[in-house]
This record gives structure tokens, C-alpha cells and sequence, in this order.
């Protein structure tokens, strides 16, 4: 009797699972939003969308749904926006309510240390200024030049020697190759070896790029720490490359240290690296070596990943669009006041190429700015709420709660940018001839700060 009274117990338990779980997705079928489960929220859904999930949450905007909310594991809350008006109450409206938050901190922590893109405050003001004052130098202005046209020279011989054979090349993987030595140039000052035949993997590239691959997976894993706890799964992996890259990076300012007792006042080394381990914080010391790793890394975060992805998106969308390319030939022999027929080397052509014979290239701006806008090299941009707010648009938002924009679904939306907003138009960014530079809250692929 006793184990049928349990059985029917089990079966009303059951039922009544069902029924509260029907009924949880049934009051949700008009719902704009992802549809959630009981406790999980739409957590499956997203990790099972982690391969595509710009196009998954994309596919809940539209020109009356500007604010998507994503409700994940025990409830948390993750908005998302479009709306160019809570863009700019987010990025300097209230910047001081929107920092990026404990949480993506922990979660990036590990990787990105307390360096520029993982600094809230006091921190990223210091970075800020900082940085703002180092890449304001002549000489490394020089230096960057130089050395990207080294590296591009460098790309378009070996791509002059694949050629012949006709055979399929991974370029994409080649701009991060191109990206990767050009940085070892302006960070550590040392020649780069990506580019160099035959195209071995490096230690520190494929470390780095192992680490920034799964990391970001923690943003939508609730159970990352226990992993990391316990070791196992992606968390292993992680910690594997970390010791790998930390110790790359010690032995790089061993080397540094000894290289620069040996150099001479009047020869001082004008890379970035070396003009940090000589800065004096503020007057708080000169730099640990932690800082100094939290700088390299998030510093090759910003010049090699963003560069080498709009280089491979660019690429991607002229050749779908030839005409754009005739534009841009035509554009650049006039504005180095060349003709068709010259004879000039790569290398004379490259050196032409400066500053100001780029600033006349309209259509090349506009041509870059549409592939940016239809696929920016940061799709995706979160903040922390601080304190409970009300954006433009009316949405509530809960303190601790967390705000994302999303430059590239704002790049796909109609109401933002006509009916052909999916099409890669140049014309669109020229009038008369003339680039014309868009609300940096309606294309917020740089991001604005009301703060330096």
C-alpha cells in the first residue's frame, strides 16, 4: 500500500511539474523577449546558440523592440539594446552608473588582469591617461607607420609567392599573423616571426588566441568557477595556457630588463613596453610586473584581434563587391597623384602611402565604415547597473543588473538604416563626395567616454 501511495505521489508531482512548466511557456507566447524555463531562464538556449549568438540575439530586435531582456540562471537579468538614445545615456548620459562590474571582471580577471579593458574608475582613468599620452608620441607614431607597412609588405610577398600554386590560403589567419608581429614590433620592440615561412604556429599567438576563445564562454556558463575550482573541462584548458603565456611574457621582461642596463641613455627604445617599465605611475612607482602583463595583454587585445578582423571582413566584402575596389584603385592613384599605367614598385607605392594622402581617400573611409558597421570587430559591449535607472526608452533597469549594447545588430536595423540597411553601401557614409560621419551613438563601434 505504502508503495502505491508513493507512486501516486510521484505521479501528482510529476504532473503538476508539467503543468507549472506548460504554464511557464504558455504566458510567454507573446513575449518579444527569449523564452525562458523555470530556474534555468533562457540559459540552455543561449549556450546552445554560442556558435551563432550575435544572429540569435539579433533575431529579437526590431524597430519597436529596442531592449531585449535576457533572463538566465536563478533569475539574472541581462538587457540589450539598440536604441541609440540608451547608448548615449549609457556610454555618457550616466557613464558613472555603467561600469563594467565585478562580475565581468572576475570573469575576465584571469586573462585581462586589472589592465585598460578590465579597469573601472580610479583604474581605467590612470590606463586612460596613460595610454592617451604614450600614443600621442611622435616617435611611436613613426614607429607604427613603418611597421604595419613592413608587415603588409610582408603579407603581400608571401602572398605573391602562394600564387602560382593555386592553392587555398587561410587569410584571415594571415592578418592575425600580420597583426601579431606588428605588435611584437610597437609593444616589445623585437621582429615578429608569424609571417615567416612556413607559417609555423608560435607559442605566444596560439596561447593567447587558446585563452581568448573559450574565456568569453564564462559570460553565459553559471557553473565556470566550479570548473575553475575543480579543474576540469575548459577550466583546465585555461589554466594550462595562462601558466604558458605568464611565463612567456616573465621571460620577455627578464630579457627586456637585461637588454636595457646594455643600451645607452641617447638610445633608448621608443616601443611602448619600454616606455612603461620607465614610466613612474603618477607618482605611485614605477610599474610591477603584474601591471606590466596586464598591459602587454590587453593591449594585444586591442590592436591585433580588432585590426585583424576588420582586415578579414573588409577583404570579405570586396570581393563580393568589385566595383568598390575599382573606387578605391581609382581613389588612391589620384590621391597620390598617380596614373593606371605607372610603373612604381609595391614597395615606392607603400611609401607613398602616409597620413595625409589618406585623409583624401573619402570613398576608402566610406568603404571601411560600412564594413564596420555591418560587422564591427566588438559586436557586443556590457556594463554593470550601479545603481537602479530608468533608460530613455522607459526600461527599468535593477541595480546589479547588467546592460549590453549591440553595435552589430544596431548595423542591421531598418529603422536605423533604411530599407537596404543588410546591403554593403559605401555611398551611404558620402555626400557630394565627402565622408560624412554618423552619430557615434547610432554606429558606437568606437567606443565614446564622457570621461579621459
Amino acid at each position: 500500500m505504502a508503495v502505491v501511495e508513493a507512486f501516486l505521489w510521484l505521479i501528482a508531482i510529476m504532473a503538476a511539474s508539467f503543468w507549472y512548466v506548460w504554464l511557464h511557456r504558455w504566458q510567454q507566447q507573446r513575449s518579444q523577449d527569449p523564452k525562458t524555463w523555470p530556474l534555468f531562464g533562457a540559459q540552455w538556449e543561449a549556450m546552445a546558440n554560442m556558435h551563432r549568438l550575435h544572429c540569435w540575439i539579433h533575431s529579437f530586435f526590431s524597430s519597436t523592440h529596442r531592449t531585449v531582456t535576457l533572463r538566465t540562471f536563478a533569475g539574472r537579468k541581462i538587457y540589450l539594446t539598440v536604441d541609440p538614445l540608451n547608448v548615449y545615456h549609457i556610454l555618457k548620459g550616466n557613464f558613472q552608473n555603467y561600469p563594467k562590474g565585478e562580475r565581468v571582471h572576475s570573469v575576465l580577471h584571469d586573462f585581462l588582469g586589472n589592465g585598460i579593458f578590465n579597469a573601472d574608475g580610479e583604474m581605467w582613468k590612470k590606463h586612460r591617461k596613460i595610454a592617451s599620452f604614450e600614443f600621442s608620441n611622435r616617435k611611436l607614431k613613426q614607429m607604427s607607420i613603418a611597421t604595419f607597412r613592413h608587415n603588409a609588405l610582408r603579407l603581400l610577398s608571401l602572398l605573391d609567392e602562394r600564387v602560382p600554386s593555386r592553392q587555398p590560403l587561410d587569410l584571415q589567419d594571415l592578418f592575425f599573423r600580420m597583426t601579431m608581429d606588428s605588435l611584437c614590433q610597437l609593444i616589445f620592440g623585437i621582429e615578429g616571426s608569424s609571417l615567416s615561412p612556413p607559417l609555423a604556429k608560435i607559442p605566444f599567438a596560439s596561447t593567447f588566441d587558446n585563452i581568448n576563445d573559450i574565456i568569453i564562454a564564462r559570460l553565459v556558463n553559471p557553473f565556470w568557477k566550479i570548473q575553475r575550482a575543480f579543474n576540469i573541462g575548459n577550466e583546465r584548458i585555461i589554466k594550462q595556457n595562462l601558466t604558458t603565456l605568464n611565463n612567456l611574457i616573465v621571460a620577455v621582461l627578464e630579457e627586456r630588463r637585461k637588454a636595457t642596463k646594455e643600451i645607452k641613455s641617447s638610445e633608448e627604445r621608443c616601443d611602448l613596453l619600454s616606455q612603461f617599465m620607465r614610466y613612474n605611475g603618477c607618482g605611485d612607482g614605477k610599474y610591477s610586473d603584474d601591471e606590466l602583463r596586464d598591459f602587454i595583454i590587453n593591449f594585444m587585445v586591442a590592436g591585433r584581434d580588432t585590426t585583424a578582423v576588420a582586415l578579414s571582413w573588409f577583404v570579405y566584402c570586396l570581393c563580393r563587391h568589385p566595383h568598390v575596389v575599382e573606387q578605391i584603385q581609382m581613389e588612391t592613384l589620384d590621391a597620390l597623384g598617380l596614373d593606371i599605367d605607372h610603373d612604381l614598385k609595391m614597395e615606392d607605392f607603400a611609401m607613398r602611402l602616409d597620413y595625409e594622402s589618406l585623409m583624401k581617400m573619402q570613398y576608402l573611409h566610406a568603404a571601411l565604415s560600412e564594413c564596420l558597421r555591418l560587422y564591427p570587430p566588438v559586436p557586443r559591449d556590457g556594463k554593470t547597473v550601479l545603481k537602479d535607472d530608468v533608460l530613455p526608452d522607459g526600461t527599468f533597469l535593477e541595480k546589479g543588473s547588467q546592460i549590453s549594447y549591440v553595435p552589430y545588430s544596431m548595423g542591421r536595423l531598418e529603422s536605423l538604416w533604411g530599407p537596404d540597411a543588410l546591403e554593403y553601401k559605401p555611398e551611404r557614409w558620402l555626400k557630394d563626395g565627402v565622408f560624412q560621419h554618423e552619430s557615434p551613438f547610432k554606429f558606437p563601434v568606437f567606443q565614446v567616454r564622457e570621461h579621459v
